[in-house]
């Protein structure tokens, strides 16, 4: 059954490569628009927002659409806004354009990943979402080198229509493969605000946002950093941003297993201990510079790769746990609150370039990481949700149950 969910990796995939590229091609970017790095980064900060704060509305609006068809038509809009990147004659114009990947990309994932939740048993859910996420962590692994690798060989522009001819395959891999599901009974802004407000939700919600502040900050500008303590670029930054990728990759599944095996909570837990480690052997790196900062920097890469890859894993199988008929729900605001971190993120990086260093971000990184590992820790073990108070709410729980 989880080969009918190759479709949706795909899309993934094809989102992935887009959001995370960026790493990659900032530098370039920049230098074409003449703007500076920190203001090139605010393609993250922007991308990051509009997800955030698109995907719950997007969620209300689409609530009753075929599931199926909802999946085409975000992955098509999708395919047509990294056309519109590719062809951007302005950095304003670039920043637009991401606004619309943003939407598109907020609407897929979450109904992709609640998708892929309803047509397995509760013993695979957590390796049907490390499915999904999988096609996100082979972006880090083929896409995002790949697009570094034809930015340097030919333009950045090429990599948004390479992305364009990803997204568009996807759609029809949709189209022909996975089965159709109903949509679901609308749910509005006010009864998603109750969801989100439930103490349950709140420290779950709470988590992903804080512990995805430091990852963003660090990714955002991992091209630059590289390139100070190892002085690459192109294809050899490549080759690093592979060496990421292919850790990720691994890390996402791991995610998989654990969450279907494990304790979550203390497994999130170790987790964060390692990526506070990791970060701040990043930052360590430039200062050290030669052999030993590049052994740092790969000892962090690998170290935030194989676990900073598995907490989202994790966390959504913690969300669905809470409420399984409250999946579409409690996904859609996580997906908020980690691009919410994301945008949060993307800000500290630039602030920390722009009055420190490059350096300073994976000290920044690990800061955030620090407040993630307190906020879990003191609001360990949240209860499911029995008892949805929105009448609404209480319709689709029991439809669903």
């Amino acid at each position: 059954m989880l080969y009918r969910l190759l479709p949706l990796v795909l899309g993934a995939f094809a989102i992935g490569t887009e959001t995370f590229m960026i790493s990659g091609v900032l530098p370039t970017i920049a230098k074409d628009l003449g703007v500076s790095p920190a203001t090139a980064g605010s393609l993250v900060t922007t991308f990051a927002l509009a997800y955030a704060f698109g995907s719950p509305i997007l969620a209300v609006a689409s609530a009753g659409f075929e599931r199926k068809r909802l999946l085409m038509v975000a992955l098509g809009a999708f395919a047509a806004a990294n056309a519109l990147a590719a062809f951007a004659p302005s950095f304003a114009w670039l920043a637009a354009a991401r606004v619309l990947l943003a939407l598109s990309a907020g609407a897929f994932m979450p109904a992709a990943t609640a998708f892929a939740t309803a047509m397995h048993a509760p013993a695979q859910r957590g390796r049907a979402i490390a499915l999904v996420y999988a096609g996100m962590t082979l972006a880090t692994v083929v896409g995002v080198p790949a697009g570094t690798f034809v930015a340097s060989a030919a333009d950045w522009r090429a990599t948004f229509l390479g992305v364009a001819a990803l997204a568009a395959v996807g759609v029809l891999g949709v189209a022909t493969i996975l089965p159709r599901l109903g949509g679901v009974e609308a749910v509005g802004l006010p009864e998603r605000i109750a969801v989100a407000r439930r103490p349950e939700v709140i420290k779950v919600l709470g988590l992903t946002t804080l512990a995805l502040i430091g990852p963003f900050a660090a990714n955002t500008y991992l091209g630059v950093l590289a390139n100070e303590t190892l002085g690459v670029s192109g294809a050899s930054l490549a080759g690093v941003l592979m060496l990421f990728g292919l850790m990720s990759f691994f890390g996402s599944q791991f995610g998989g297993y654990a969450a279907d095996r494990w304790p979550r909570e203390r497994f999130l837990a170790a987790v964060l201990g390692i990526l506070i480690v990791a970060f701040g052997a990043m930052s360590i790196a430039p200062r050290l510079g030669g052999a030993e900062g590049a052994a740092a920097l790969y000892a962090g890469l690998i170290l935030w790769g194989l676990f900073g890859w598995a907490f989202p894993v994790v966390q959504q199988a913690r969300l669905v746990s809470l409420n399984p008929a409250l999946a579409s729900i409690t996904l859609s605001l996580n997906t908020s609150a980690l691009y919410l971190g994301a945008a949060m993120g993307a800000s500290l990086g630039a602030v920390a370039v722009a009055q420190w260093s490059v350096a300073a971000i994976g000290w920044a990184a690990a800061l955030t990481d620090v407040a993630a590992l307190a906020w879990l820790v003191a609001t360990v073990a949240p209860r499911r949700i029995d008892q949805p108070a929105p009448a609404t709410i209480a319709r689709l729980a029991t439809e669903n149950d």
